[in-house]
């Protein structure tokens, strides 16, 4: 068997050494759509031995005293050794499964599912896109460029009749609302964008005064 290791950057190691859960599960994803594929779940029998051993001697140390405890770690030994030939066994049985949901794209290199592959051209659809995807969405790309400058256009002839002259508040100095441009605030009424004018004299009033600096009235 090769030792040629494949997804070695998009999969992920599923595999628990000791427990009742002990043994080997990879997990393989989809370059271009990241979507997943599990391979089948292969027990450690030593490992599921040695999680039972370790629960026994835990439970009953003074049946089994040390007796007990010298096996458990000769058990646990015995797996470590085991786990590593094991596992690599495993996981090139699970390449040699996933080779039946991936395919590798001659041109970028990378592994895809079968919903990102171009059969035709033998290639990934970001290398070799579906024509008609690649169609349909032309088509929407043009109509939204088009519509979007039309929508300029349109903007463009009303701001020609903007009247960029007038003087504007975004914010009420009476009552601090957003004015959004308007003549008059929402919030209050108060005239926006014109200078404030004394009651009593006419003179211009500072914004935020409270008293008219000319001739003392209170606004």
């Amino acid at each position: 068997m090769s030792n040629e290791i494949y997804f070695s950057n998009n999969y992920r190691d599923l595999c628990e050494q000791r427990g009742t859960g002990a043994g080997f599960q990879f997990e393989f994803s989809c370059s271009r759509c990241s979507d997943t594929w599990r391979s089948a779940f292969k027990p450690y029998t030593s490992g599921r031995a040695a999680g039972w051993a370790d629960r026994v001697v835990g439970s009953a140390w003074g049946a089994f005293g040390r007796a007990g405890s010298e096996a458990s770690s000769a058990l646990g030994g015995l797996v470590g050794a085991n786990w590593g030939p094991s596992k690599d066994s495993a996981f090139q049985q699970a390449i040699t499964d996933a080779q039946a949901h991936f395919n590798r794209c001659a041109r970028c290199t990378s592994y895809v599912c079968g919903r990102c592959w171009n059969e035709t051209q033998g290639l990934c659809l970001n290398c070799a896109p579906d024509t008609a995807a690649e169609v349909a969405a032309s088509q929407q790309r043009g109509l939204n460029d088009v519509a979007s400058q039309r929508a300029y256009e349109v903007g463009g002839t009303q701001g020609a009749a903007y009247n960029v002259d007038r003087s504007t508040q975004l914010v009420c100095p009476q009552c601090r609302t957003e004015t959004h441009g308007a003549r008059f605030c929402p919030g209050c009424g108060h005239q926006l964008g014109a200078q404030d004018q004394c009651g009593s004299c006419r003179a211009t009033l500072p914004p935020g005064s409270v008293f008219c600096p000319d001739c003392g009235t209170r606004r």
